[in-house]
């Protein structure tokens, strides 16, 4: 029987890249995915691989573009209809932009795609959770330029697009940190990894300057595959069993910036993307 036979995966941001590369990883060691899409034409290509690789597991998914608040609220009760009992929650959805993009809300778009969706679509899915199961998000080597600046938050006072995605890769750091807390004595894991420089479609929106330096890096960066190792290894791995709170680079437990490893900023971190999200957590 293959390991993950009878155990069920929600992940975002699975339709390309180093998602789409965990879905097929862990749907080949008998996983059933269920996924968010943001493109139907997307969801339906993942399902369809998915059903190849592993046609035992009854693989689901749900569109949605994980922006807005009311966007990622309805995702997370979606999935928790679709999983009622999760193994591995992995938070992966992410995007950079070359300038300033609001949200709906009102919100930076960098924070709240980056950020604010592992919070919302976590929280929510929280009481599906098994006793053992695992969180796994995707952060960066980026999260080292920050500190953040709790006093603009959504970039208003200047946008630098390498900055402001590196904050919210701290926000991953930090916010797993402090999730990590909260779970103690649950069984309940959460860590956070650097899936290194990957050759995905990630990027592609920007423009000028930007776009001719990711085309430029593209030939040597890591497959999609090989960027989601670390992933897989979190997701499924028996060595990380009980291991929590943790920054991870190339499967080894690794340490973070200095900015990331502050507790005091981890709390302040929760408390307003609490407070920003309306949702209790």
């Amino acid at each position: 029987m293959k390991p993950f036979a009878g155990k069920t995966i929600v992940i975002t941001g699975a339709t390309s890249g180093i998602g789409e590369a965990a879905a097929e990883g862990l749907a080949a060691k008998g996983a059933r995915i269920v996924f968010v899409a943001r493109s139907a034409q997307k969801g339906r290509a993942l399902m369809d691989k998915l059903k190849a690789i592993n046609p035992q597991a009854d693989h689901d998914w749900v569109q949605a573009d994980l922006s807005t608040l009311a966007a990622m609220k309805q995702a997370g009760a979606a999935l928790a209809l679709k999983a009622p009992t999760i193994d591995v929650l992995v938070n992966n959805a992410g995007a950079v932009f070359d300038r300033r993009e609001e949200t709906t809300d009102g919100l930076e778009m960098t924070f709240a795609v980056n950020h604010l969706a592992y919070v919302v679509v976590t929280e929510i899915l929280r009481p599906n959770l098994a006793a053992d199961a695992r969180i796994v998000s995707t952060s960066s080597g980026g999260h080292a330029f920050g500190p953040l600046d709790f006093d603009d938050l959504q970039a208003v006072k200047g946008f630098s697009a390498a900055r402001v995605y590196g904050r919210s890769k701290l926000c991953n750091v930090l916010w797993t940190r402090a999730l990590a807390k909260r779970l103690k004595g649950t069984g309940i894991t959460a860590n956070c990894f650097h899936p290194g420089g990957v050759s995905t479609g990630f990027g592609s929106n920007m423009k000028g300057p930007w776009r001719l330096v990711f085309s430029l890096i593209k030939p040597f960066m890591l497959s999609p595959a090989r960027g989601a190792e670390t992933l897989v290894h979190l997701a499924s791995s028996d060595t990380v069993k009980g291991q929590t709170g943790g920054y991870w680079v190339k499967r080894k437990l690794t340490t973070p910036s200095v900015d990331a490893q502050n507790d005091a900023s981890a709390e302040r971190l929760w408390a307003l993307s609490a407070d920003i999200a309306g949702v209790p957590i």
